[in-house]
């Protein structure tokens, strides 16, 4: 009888058990730029790292993301941002949003890729660039671009697709870049002539460059890891880093200031700067936080970390909303219907 009481009561833990360490999980929501198919390798390598920890994960463009979390501000509904354009968390940082906290092993990282000021509220993950994707299958006499002025040719007219800078981090970056190295006047008068070639501004920063790969338009200009992957792929087009230098971002995470979960949040986030993450994010981008870690893809440009423009992110979250409107007002009707 005894043997049988310890055989139930046994097989009654076996049966609890599991329901109790699920419930020991703790739910973080992130919001996230990521493209969806990182998604699954972030969570798995998290939820080993943090047992603890569910990630879910709240997926959408830089822009929308920055929209949401910043109408959210009275009543964040988010644990954590991450794989979000470090101008976006610079804006969040202005505002109060995020918590203090510096992850460890964040002294490791390359300097750039750390919160430059205290409070410390941010880390940088990775960096990512704007360049030119050009079909010289569809050039028809044109040559390939060596300067971004070269893309003023009036033979490109309707020939151009680029990310539109609202709702794609890359086209942000892109604007601010030209307004940056070239001086706004400047800047401004550059975009002007572009606009006459563009044929849309696409709401993401890796479809233009798919669009110049597949040869429905001569140039896209995208994300710097797009096109070295479409021309892995064999499109023929050449993957330019412009003379005068490319914009850039990285992207970055933080924890959300008032997160119910803050415990758990902040193992997260050291997990963001250890070398395991950093080795996932080298298997997206070519350029990484950690130091020692590279993974450079087949394709991708040799002068890029050269080519990277003295890029003020502070500029960048402090004029986002001022140079997206003037923006909107000069160029808005080429803007590619939503989907």
């Amino acid at each position: 009888m005894k043997t049988w009481l310890a055989s139930c009561v046994i097989g009654a833990f076996a049966l609890v058990l599991p329901g109790v360490a699920q419930a020991q999980k703790t739910k973080v929501t992130i919001y996230t730029a990521l493209e969806n198919d990182q998604l699954g390798p972030f969570k798995a390598s998290i939820e080993k790292s943090v047992p603890e920890a569910e990630v879910v994960w709240v997926r959408d463009s830089t822009g929308v993301i920055t929209a949401r979390f910043l109408a959210e501000k009275d009543n964040p509904r988010a644990d954590m941002v991450m794989g979000l354009a470090a101008s976006s968390l610079l804006m969040f940082e202005k505002a109060g949003l995020l918590e203090t906290y510096k992850p460890a092993n964040a002294d490791a990282l390359k300097p750039v890729f750390r919160d430059g000021k205290e409070p410390y509220t941010w880390t940088g993950m990775d960096a990512y660039l704007g360049v030119v994707c050009f079909n010289t299958a569809e050039a028809k006499g044109v040559a390939v671009p060596t300067s971004w002025k070269d893309l003023l040719n009036p033979a490109l007219k309707g020939k151009i697709v680029m990310p539109h800078p609202a709702s794609s981090g890359t086209g942000y970056l892109m604007v601010a870049g030209w307004l940056q190295s070239m001086g706004e006047t400047e800047g401004w008068k550059f975009m002007d002539g572009l606009h006459e070639n563009i044929a849309a501004y696409l709401h993401s920063g890796s479809a233009p460059c798919v669009q110049a790969a597949r040869g429905e338009r001569t140039v896209g200009l995208a994300l710097d890891m797009r096109g070295a992957a479409e021309k892995s792929k064999g499109a023929p087009i050449e993957v330019v880093i412009p003379k005068e230098g490319v914009g850039w971002e990285m992207e970055a995470s933080a924890i959300v200031k008032g997160s119910k979960n803050l415990a758990v949040a902040k193992k997260i986030a050291d997990w963001t700067a250890s070398a395991d993450a950093n080795v996932i994010y080298s298997k997206t981008y070519a350029i990484v936080a950690a130091r020692g870690i590279e993974n450079k893809p087949a394709n991708y440009p040799a002068n890029a970390e050269a080519g990277m423009i003295r890029n003020d992110l502070s500029w960048m979250a402090d004029n986002r909303d001022r140079v997206l409107a003037e923006w909107s007002k000069r160029y808005e009707s080429k803007a590619a219907p939503k989907n």
